[in-house]
């Protein structure tokens, strides 16, 4: 699946010119932690989310520190946290850097993007223009409503029992060449040497996630402490 596929469209936006008190509303209103900011034209120019609005004079939250540790920090950074707590726009509180993908991204490289850069939300940008934002949550809709496979055509074992070898030469972990695998009826049966349990567990998980399998078998077996004799 790709961004498209999941991802929140239209999406609610604000304006470098709304205030922090509009933005405070967007986001309690429609019950999102995060909205990007674009320009007339529809470009991203930013994005505020929640944790941009917890530092606020309003609330009485605005960092405070002692003298001595304060002495410590560069001016910037104490510029930067005057303004993140201070300003009255959009455009003074947002991030500027904003991590984009495309609507044709594979889903595993969006969550590789939350994971990097420690974030909730990509937005999706397509020629310049903001076009939707992908979330954690739907990542999760898209786990929770997983695709159907086609299962109106035949599949037949050999088919099946191909599909499983051809899948578990793709995993760097699998060693198949201690493995055998058989298929009687969609049943996947596993023969060979799985001395892991977390190996074990992958190698089921390989076959039942394949397409026309019924049932799993499980016959692996442990290397006996110092090999064979």
């Amino acid at each position: 699946m790709k961004a498209r596929d999941v991802m929140t469209a239209p999406v609610i936006t604000a304006k470098p010119t709304d205030t922090v008190a509009q933005v405070a509303k967007t986001l309690l209103e429609h019950r999102i932690g995060g909205v990007p900011v674009v320009d007339d034209a529809g470009a991203l120019i930013g994005i505020v989310s929640e944790g941009d609005l917890i530092r606020r004079i309003e609330a009485g939250t605005a960092r405070r520190r002692s003298w001595w540790l304060e002495a410590m920090l560069d001016d910037a950074t104490l510029e930067l946290e005057y303004v993140k707590s201070h300003g009255r726009t959009a455009s003074d509180v947002m991030r500027r850097s904003v991590v984009t993908a495309t609507p044709d991204a594979p889903l595993h490289e969006i969550a590789s993007l939350f994971e990097g850069h420690d974030i909730k939300r990509v937005p999706i940008v397509e020629d310049g223009r903001l076009v939707g934002i992908v979330s954690r949550s739907n990542l999760i809709q898209a786990v929770a409503t997983p695709r159907a496979a086609n299962l109106d055509i035949p599949v037949t074992d050999s088919a099946i029992r191909s599909r499983v070898m051809e899948r578990l030469r793709e995993q760097p972990w699998a060693h198949t060449w201690r493995l055998n695998i058989t298929v009687d009826d969609g049943v996947v049966g596993l023969w060979g040497i799985a001395n892991a349990d977390a190996e074990r567990h992958a190698l089921r998980v390989v076959a039942e996630t394949t397409p026309g399998v019924r049932a799993v078998q499980d016959h692996l077996i442990k290397e006996p402490p110092g090999g064979w004799a």
